[in-house]
């Protein structure tokens, strides 16, 4: 085959891999795109925070969620605020929808930073930007936070992966290696699927594969000595490490009492979230959760109501895993962010439906390092821009998280044609929610 690897794009590769695992070994646990073992971090740069959290779960609101609903009511303005009462919260003076009334219970762990804006107000285009601090091209593709995570974060476990994601798509390394890719999880209630080897080979028939696998390779390898070719090359080593340790029960929610199923609800976004704490539990660093439905132009009210309350909504599971993570002292060191890719207009469309606003919305940070009880910010009477208190970017947001995890907000990654990318861009942590 004369096709050079360089002119093989990211998921070509992954799906060779794959398809070569399943061939040769006969398993399916290579498309997590995730290695295991990892190289050392290097120091942060000096006067760098030290640590606070040690873990991220990212709950994604996939679809834009009207921030005036959930976690910047505006009481004042029944003509924007539509029929959405708010409610007081378990810290003074801080206020949110009345949809949320499990979560209002934990806002003295938790703060708001009411004053997010972002560039873009397309769907992928604005999920890209929140996940990677960089606008879209079409000449490269950035790591995702999770895998800037993975690339710059201490070794916790060994066999377990740093960086999952939990329903949703997208998760990917980008330029850096491909072991930095989120390993994902499409439905939460299988847990890893393809794990387990085949049942038509025994110990003596895997070895042999994997070895003949590893002489076949060694030609290739040595011919391309490029770091996503040596990367791949560890997902047979990695894979095969996962499968023989027990730490492949960390997915495996059936091994969760039925009250612990209850208490985070049946939902996927809930058994995910379910799921998430069990990773967290096992040392993974990063995870997401996604959950869409939230692009509601039409009949918001409705819709906003269900997404957040009832056996499907995001307020029973996010309760529970705040809950959960207390009860076990794991909130401490694990910092829990829910928000979205933008928000949604101030003004009801003849739909009683809310459309795009990328010019204001919420996020919501919990746990490690952050100072509960806290809001950062204000908007106008309409909740349509900033009004108090400075706008926050998507790198803004994400320099926080990682200058709470003690990254090294100005290590320097080289894409393939040598530009200089950071984990932020130019984003700044936001000092006043922190601890």
């Amino acid at each position: 085959m004369n096709m050079s690897i360089n002119n093989i794009d990211e998921l070509g590769r992954r799906e060779f891999i794959a398809n070569a695992a399943k061939a040769c070994l006969g398993v399916g646990l290579m498309p997590m795109a995730g290695s295991y073992i990892h190289n050392s971090v290097k120091a942060l740069t000096p006067g760098a925070r030290p640590a606070k959290a040690r873990h991220v779960i990212y709950l994604n609101m996939g679809g834009a969620m009207s921030h005036l609903d959930t976690f910047g009511p505006k009481p004042n303005n029944p003509d924007i605020q539509g029929p959405v009462k708010s409610i007081p919260t378990s810290a003074d003076g801080v206020i949110l929808s009345e949809y949320l009334p499990l979560t209002a219970k934990h806002m003295h762990n938790a703060a708001i930073i009411k004053t997010m804006v972002t560039s873009q107000g397309a769907h992928e285009q604005a999920s890209y930007l929140m996940h990677t601090s960089y606008l879209k091209r079409g000449t490269i593709v950035h790591p995702t936070f999770g895998s800037w995570v993975s690339k710059l974060s201490g070794t916790i476990n060994r066999t377990i992966p740093r960086n999952v994601k939990i329903g949703g798509g997208g998760g990917g390394a980008g330029f850096l290696e491909a072991e930095h890719g989120a390993l994902p999880i499409g439905d939460p209630k299988s847990g890893l699927a393809n794990s387990k080897m085949a049942s038509y080979l025994d110990d003596s028939k895997f070895g042999n594969r994997l070895a003949m696998a590893e002489k076949l390779n060694t030609n290739f390898s040595t011919q391309y000595q490029q770091k996503q070719v040596r990367a791949y090359s560890k997902l047979y080593e990695d894979a095969v490490k996962l499968m023989k340790s027990e730490d492949l029960n960390a997915f495996d929610i059936s091994q969760e009492p039925q009250m612990m199923h209850d208490l985070y609800g049946t939902s996927n976004f809930g058994q995910g979230c379910l799921l998430a704490r069990r990773l967290i539990e096992n040392k993974v660093r990063y995870v997401e959760v996604t959950r869409g439905g939230w692009d509601t132009h039409d009949n918001n009210f409705e819709a906003v109501s269900m997404n957040c309350g009832g056996e499907n909504g995001i307020d029973q599971p996010l309760n529970a895993l705040l809950l959960d993570l207390e009860m076990r002292g794991l909130l401490k060191e694990t910092l829990v962010v829910l928000t979205s890719e933008f928000g949604r207009t101030p003004n009801i469309n003849g739909r009683d439906g809310r459309d795009h606003w990328p010019y204001c919305f919420t996020a919501f940070l919990a746990g490690g390092g952050i100072k509960g009880g806290t809001t950062y910010g204000e908007t106008d009477d309409q909740g349509r821009t900033p009004a108090e208190g400075k706008p926050i970017k998507p790198e803004d947001l994400n320099a926080t998280i990682a200058y709470n995890l003690g990254l090294p907000l100005n290590d320097v990654q080289y894409s393939p044609s040598g530009r200089p990318f950071t984990l932020a861009h130019n984003g700044e942590p936001l000092m006043d929610i922190l601890a």
